[in-house]
């Protein structure tokens, strides 16, 4: 696990790593940046300048990096986990769209409710006198997590039901920029998870309707007109998911 605090002078160097001359050994020796690692988190990641936040394009779809002509593969599992400054405008950067389109889910933490506000407290009093930190997964766990989701079961319906949303996206009057082929692959795959979570190798129309929004809201562009009259991305696509007809089978027979 590796952290990066984004701020505007950082380069795309800083994240991926640079050939640095070795004046004794007379050589460019390639030092690895943070991206070499299993669990990446960008802290404020809009605060890094939009050719910096263009190094992650390839370690995140491609799960390598290349400098100087050499390409150098990541570790697996590799993910990337952002977070985004959401008050703040200055010295802030959006995101491009390619580089939404690369995270699988986009969720708002919001506020603790009372009763999280509580535990929170507790358990900071808690690792005040403790502050060892337990080992819950190691990486092999986690590929073997990842064959086991690959074998939950998708009826063809679901697969036709989840493009046909998707392809909406597309068409939908307040949307310049809809839902890609990335994002139908993102959503299966969110999709197999829930319902993995749910203890079921099938997924069911309601798994794919419940992923629906963190899967593809961050991925849509809007117009202009639709921004200013507030309309958000969730209202969309609960619009899409009330008009389009929902397939019957989903479990394998």
């Amino acid at each position: 696990f590796k952290r990066v605090q984004c701020v505007p002078d950082m380069l795309p160097s800083d994240l991926v790593g640079v050939n640095f001359f070795d004046m004794k050994q007379s050589e460019f020796r390639f030092i690895k940046g943070p991206v070499f690692t299993n669990v990446l988190l960008v802290d404020e990641i809009n605060r890094a300048m939009p050719k910096t936040q263009s190094g992650l394009l390839e370690c995140m779809e491609e799960h390598q990096v290349s400098v100087d002509g050499t390409t150098y593969a990541l570790a697996e599992p590799f993910m990337v986990i952002a977070t985004q400054n959401p008050v703040e405008t200055k010295g802030t950067f959006e995101l491009p769209e390619a580089q939404l389109d690369r995270f699988l889910v986009k969720t708002s933490m919001g506020y603790p409710t009372h009763k999280e506000n509580i535990d929170i407290l507790a358990l900071k009093l808690q690792t005040a006198t403790n502050t060892g930190n337990d080992v819950v997964m190691d990486a092999e766990c986690i590929m073997e997590a990842r064959k086991e989701l690959a074998s939950v079961y998708v009826h063809r319906d679901l697969l036709d039901y989840a493009a046909t949303i998707c392809e909406c996206t597309r068409s939908a009057k307040d949307v310049i920029l809809g839902a890609s082929p990335r994002a139908m692959i993102a959503l299966i795959r969110v999709a197999q998870g829930y319902a993995a979570i749910s203890e079921r190798d099938y997924v069911l129309p309601d798994d794919i309707a419940a992923v629906f929004r963190p899967a593809i809201g961050h991925r849509l562009m809007l117009r202009q007109d639709a921004k200013l009259k507030g309309i958000s991305p969730d209202e969309i696509l609960g619009e899409i998911l009330r008009t389009t007809a929902v397939p019957y089978k989903g479990k394998r027979k």
